[in-house]
């Protein structure tokens, strides 16, 4: 749903491609460590990986996957950009830090 390859996820969190295909097939345990990374590149919850919340978005969003469809025009090297500011806005945000207006 976030438009984004194995490869990319396993490039963004230090991991080999193989790792990132053997956890979604079910096929790997999963750690705490590795659950919140996911989370946070994910920018979601752990419980919303966990499917503990009723809030978690569906395929069917026309605004996810409007978001999907830009996401995957992108070149992987601008894509990589935007993930790393997404990251850092998300963490300023995390870091009580306020945005100038």
């Amino acid at each position: 749903m976030a438009g984004l390859s194995q490869g990319q996820v396993a490039k963004l969190l230090d991991m080999h491609r193989p790792t990132i295909t053997e956890i979604e097939a079910g096929n790997r345990r999963v750690t705490a460590e590795e659950l919140t990374r996911f989370a946070e590149l994910y920018d979601v919850t752990v419980s919303w990986l966990l499917a503990e919340t009723a809030d978690q978005l569906t395929t069917d969003d026309p605004r996810l996957q409007l978001a999907a469809r830009e996401l995957s025009k992108l070149k992987p090297d601008d894509l990589d950009r935007l993930l790393r500011l997404l990251a850092s806005m998300r963490n300023s945000d995390n870091d009580g830090g306020e945005n100038p207006a």
